[in-house]
């Protein structure tokens, strides 16, 4: 049987649509992101990806799946993890609970560790919970460049191994 909780999230993801997320995040708000990706990059030799999901579907929303299991599972269909230097970040927004994890590979997690990503997922889903995503993005993404530009700054060209798009599921 599922749980209250469970019903109402379940009811949150089946009303969930691209509608929200494209009112959440417009193609404008996009493309800013997918800029500052473009420009944290320059400042560092880590690699950023951004990843939204509007809503959970078909098996993994009706067995409960957390954001944070989904996240590590976007965080390896999106090759996050194979970069150069062990040093891709995830950020994995899923908008249906409002609910954001970071996912870093070993170079960068074991510098920061969890408390590091959990503050910067905190502040982004305050963000959120006042309708500010674009703002709320943003500031995350400059709160991981810190991170990737104190541990991992940039030497040379270096290659972007990451695009910088964010990606809407």
């Amino acid at each position: 049987m599922v749980s209250r909780m469970g019903i109402g999230r379940i009811t949150r993801h089946l009303v969930a649509n691209r509608a929200r997320v494209r009112r959440a995040f417009p193609a404008a708000a996009l493309t800013t992101i997918a800029r500052a990706i473009a420009a944290s990059e320059a400042t560092h030799a880590g690699q950023i990806r951004v990843v939204i999901e509007g809503a959970l579907d078909g098996e993994p929303l009706f067995r409960q799946q957390t954001a944070q299991a989904r996240a590590l599972d976007v965080f390896a269909l999106q090759r996050v993890w194979d970069t150069e230097h062990n040093n891709g970040v995830l950020i994995y927004l899923l908008l249906a609970d409002r609910d954001v994890e970071i996912v870093a590979d070993r170079g960068i997690h074991g510098r920061v560790g969890t408390a590091g990503w959990e503050t910067i997922c905190r502040a982004m889903e305050q963000a959120f919970a006042r309708g500010d995503y674009e703002a709320g993005l943003l500031a995350g993404i400059d709160a991981v460049t810190h991170h990737l530009a104190t541990h991992f700054p940039k030497h040379g060209s270096g290659g972007n191994e990451l695009p910088d798009d964010v990606v809407v599921i």
